[in-house]
């Protein structure tokens, strides 16, 4: 279930091939239609299916069960695959393994696979990612901006040419309401200030809400492939704009914008829609 987090009695330094225990996951109607609305979305568009964002999120408490940390962690890279829909209230199991643990200026970078699995023994939703785990003892000891290591090449580069499909503002009282226990930088401002930044910052799996939000309005769809990038930290009071690269039918991309620089930007490597 989609439950408080129990936090465990002892954390583990992550470490490659470090396997989690695996575990039962349900996304409910009602958890569903309280996140999205905090988001200031509603769940129409997902016609009763789960909004996959929500398995970053539990992919990350999936890690968290199993001893490792999140506390300061921040996402850099996620894929989302859907392989098919989900219905609210099915259960999934969760697996995830620690595929690589990389050194970089500000600490480390921990790449972990993570993939739910529906009833059948088939994956019905993959979720890798790699995230920061900055050490404080390198805190201001980097320069430039490769403190997280090589930064992949933009997806969006011109937003100008891009289609608007939505605005948002964002408030603290709608973070705090969605955010979960985990990771403190998005709900208490002394730790997002210990962390180098001016405000809490939204989770990742938040921003893609509005990304996926607007696919399921176009596609409907049964199945997709994303690439997902975190480029610039979302803050809790910003404003924030859908756009989307429209040229080709299904999208190249879509993404969340802020005085015309990309935030966080989805590539669609694949996505079909439901006959």
């Amino acid at each position: 279930m989609v439950d408080k987090l129990v936090l465990p009695n002892q954390w583990v330094e992550p470490v490659e091939g470090f396997e989690f225990e695996p575990d039962t996951v349900v996304v409910t109607a009602e958890h569903q239609a309280e996140k999205l609305g905090a988001c200031g979305l509603d769940d129409g568009p997902f016609n009763g299916c789960v909004d996959a964002s929500f398995y970053i999120g539990i992919g990350i408490h999936a890690g968290i069960r199993s001893g490792i940390s999140a506390e300061g962690n921040v996402n850099m890279l996620q894929s989302l695959t859907q392989h098919r829909p989900v219905r609210l209230g099915e259960p999934l199991t969760v697996k995830g393994t620690i595929r690589k643990i990389t050194e970089v200026p500000r600490g480390i970078t921990i790449d972990t696979e993570v993939v739910f699995y529906g009833e059948d023994g088939k994956p019905a939703i993959s979720a890798p990612r790699r995230s920061l785990k900055p050490d404080p003892a390198k805190a201001g000891t980097h320069s430039g901006t490769g403190g997280a290591g090589d930064r992949p090449a933009p997806v969006i580069e011109d937003v100008s040419s891009l289609s608007a499909f939505g605005h948002y503002q964002l408030t603290p009282e709608k973070i705090k309401s969605y955010s979960m226990e985990g990771n403190s930088i998005h709900y208490e401002m002394d730790a997002a200030n210990k962390a180098g930044f001016r405000a809490p910052i939204i989770g990742g799996g938040m921003g893609v809400h509005y990304l996926l939000y607007t696919l399921w309005q176009q596609y409907n769809p049964e199945s997709f492939d994303l690439s997902i990038y975190f480029r610039r930290p979302i803050f809790w009071d910003d404003s924030i704009d859908v756009l989307a690269d429209t040229t080709n039918d299904p999208w190249r991309a879509v993404c969340l914008a802020r005085g015309g620089k990309v935030l966080t930007e989805a590539k669609i490597n694949k996505l079909e829609s439901k006959s």
